[in-house]
């Protein structure tokens, strides 16, 4: 009889367990959906570091920059499909908890750039980055702002003028800051 008064008191202990883990949950949600992914990009333009922290190919180094990505359409080659960008996007833009999923207002973006060596079919390096993020007092800091310092520092690269790790560094440490003091590009 003291085993199934045992066995019934477990059982009434692990039920209220559940009760409490589950009004815990229920109660912290508003508190959850404020801190999503997505609202820090929406808040930085960067991407969430646990998700994204970026993935480098270890096939260009900065010996290999001539051969690779300093090599006049590599970087075109080298792109992956579509079809797995597409895949991978529609996937991100749940895991990030964006609220809208209009696809055409995303860019499934390579956080460290192909053309600075970012690794190419990486999830940790392919974030859903908006077209737009408007952040008040603040240029537009979206997709087609990342793009152009991208190719001003693959440009730079393929110059001399910056080392492939600095370039990757910039990227991945802060890009919003390290645009900033590049002027903008």
């Amino acid at each position: 009889m003291s085993a199934l008064l045992v066995t019934t008191l477990g059982h009434r202990l692990t039920l209220r367990l559940v009760l409490l883990g589950l009004a815990a949950i229920l109660c912290a949600a508003p508190a959850a959906a404020a801190s999503l992914p997505a609202t820090g990009v929406l808040s930085t333009g960067r991407p969430d570091p646990v998700l994204t922290p970026g993935a480098i190919n270890p096939a260009v180094t900065q010996q290999t920059i001539r051969m690779t990505i300093c090599k006049t359409g590599w970087t075109e080659a080298m792109r992956p499909s579509s079809s797995y960008s597409n895949r991978v996007e529609k996937l991100q833009l749940v895991e990030y908890g964006y609220e809208d999923r209009d696809r055409s207002h995303y860019e499934e973006d390579h956080f460290v750039a192909l053309e600075i060596g970012g690794a190419l079919r990486d999830p940790k390096n392919l974030w859903p980055e908006p077209q737009h993020i408007r952040i008040p007092g603040q240029p537009d800091l979206g997709a087609l702002t990342k793009d152009r310092f991208e190719n001003w520092l693959h440009r730079e690269v393929c110059a001399g003028r910056l080392s492939l790790a600095s370039a990757q560094l910039r990227t991945t440490r802060d890009w919003v800051k390290y645009w900033r003091s590049a002027g903008q590009p």
